[in-house]
């Protein structure tokens, strides 16, 4: 199945059509899965694998993949699925690249890929047992598909950068932080971690977790006129239940009132993305998750205004 990540143009054009593929795929059990098709570079069978000592008990070993070692992550036992033990004779591996990482989910098996609307992506019911991996939620000719937030499982074993550097925040110390960030973001541990890396330079900041939330809100701020007074700038994921990135970027540009707001898409889907997709969303900039660093200089280019002293 590695041919379908191939033809990364055909995929591109779903930009600005709030649509995704998902890869469907099983844990040892009935339920689906799901992962965008973007953070997929092939599936193979299940490789030969060596053991690192002191590795985390959800990592089942490393291989050798296309001459790189990869991490290969249980993802049944890293989301605490409790359905029957995956079947081990027939496990694939789902070589995944995100935030700046290549990194393989073992799994049971893998079904196919589908054309969904962000529309119909839901984010996830509350009282479940596995609600703090899962992003959100949609049907697929009547079976529930779960996506998992593999943000949140990568986190568990890579530890990230959380503060910003001493000579980042001497440079904020320059600049106006009167007005808001808007940050959209449909994980729970991206929006914690964007929230920290801004707020160490200064600004407040606005969340919302999916696009639609988002453009309610930047709307019913137009009516009143106080967007250019309230919200400096948006920092938007890309793969959002009900609105993604794109069409959220798109719609600020088509809103007289809000089309000079600048827009940063920051996602983890490091690999995949260059100018001319971020030109064609309309956005200003694209930034990879995740540096605080990195993500505090963005703010300051596109959002940071010398501050007044006088």
């Amino acid at each position: 199945m590695s041919q379908f990540i191939d033809d990364v143009d055909q995929r591109t054009r779903m930009v600005g059509q709030n649509r995704m593929e998902l890869l469907l795929f099983h844990l040892g059990g009935d339920q689906t899965f799901g992962i965008n098709v973007f953070k997929v570079r092939e599936v193979i069978a299940r490789p030969k694998l060596q053991q690192l000592p002191g590795a985390s008990a959800i990592v089942r070993g490393v291989a050798t993949i296309r001459d790189r070692t990869v991490s290969i992550i249980d993802l049944a036992q890293a989301i605490g699925f409790v359905d029957r033990p995956v079947d081990d004779s027939d496990a694939k591996v789902i070589v995944t690249e995100f935030n700046r990482s290549v990194q393989g989910f073992w799994v049971s098996a893998v079904d196919r890929i589908v054309n969904v609307n962000w529309e119909t992506v839901k984010p996830p019911p509350r009282g479940t047992e596995q609600e703090s991996y899962l992003v959100a939620v949609t049907e697929v000719e009547g079976r529930l598909v779960q996506i998992i937030d593999v943000e949140r499982v990568f986190a568990a074993i890579n530890q990230l950068k959380e503060d910003v550097s001493e000579t980042t925040l001497e440079r904020a110390e320059h600049i106006d932080h009167h007005k808001s960030i808007l940050v959209v973001d449909d994980s729970m541990v991206a929006r914690k971690q964007i929230e920290r890396a801004i707020g160490e330079i200064g600004f407040q900041v606005e969340t919302r977790s999916d696009g639609r939330a988002a453009l309610d809100f930047l709307e019913e701020l137009a009516e009143t006129g106080a967007v250019s007074d309230t919200i400096e700038m948006v920092i938007s994921d890309i793969e959002m239940p009900r609105m993604d990135g794109y069409t959220l970027t798109r719609k600020i540009r088509d809103n007289s009132k809000l089309k000079d707001l600048p827009v940063v898409l920051h996602s983890s889907l490091s690999g995949q993305f260059n100018a001319d997709m971020v030109k064609r969303a309309g956005a200003d900039d694209f930034l990879p998750k995740f540096d605080p660093d990195e993500l505090a200089a963005m703010v300051m280019k596109h959002g940071g205004r010398p501050a007044d002293n006088s």
